[in-house]
């Protein structure tokens, strides 16, 4: 989804500013607005997806050897389809 986002927002930006001739009855700059618009909301909600689906774990405990504290984290994303 967020790389759907992304190209969207491309091919609008694409659209809007990199197009110089005209087609009767086809404004470029206005279709490409609308597709960098819909390339930022997909962008936001995939990343919004993305990241609720993501649990985090922080431990911290001392190394018996030097007597550092040691802390890890770890990512795990839940099984959804």
């Amino acid at each position: 989804m967020i790389v759907g986002g992304v190209i969207l927002f491309v091919i609008g930006a694409i659209l809007a500013f990199g197009v110089s001739f005209a087609v009767p009855g086809i404004a470029f700059p206005t279709i490409g607005g609308i597709l960098m618009a819909a390339g930022a909301v997909l962008f936001i909600v995939g990343l919004v997806l993305r990241l609720r689906g993501t649990t985090t774990t922080e431990r911290t405990s001392v190394d018996p050897n030097s007597g550092t504290a040691v802390r890890r984290t770890t990512r795990a994303e839940d099984d959804r389809p």
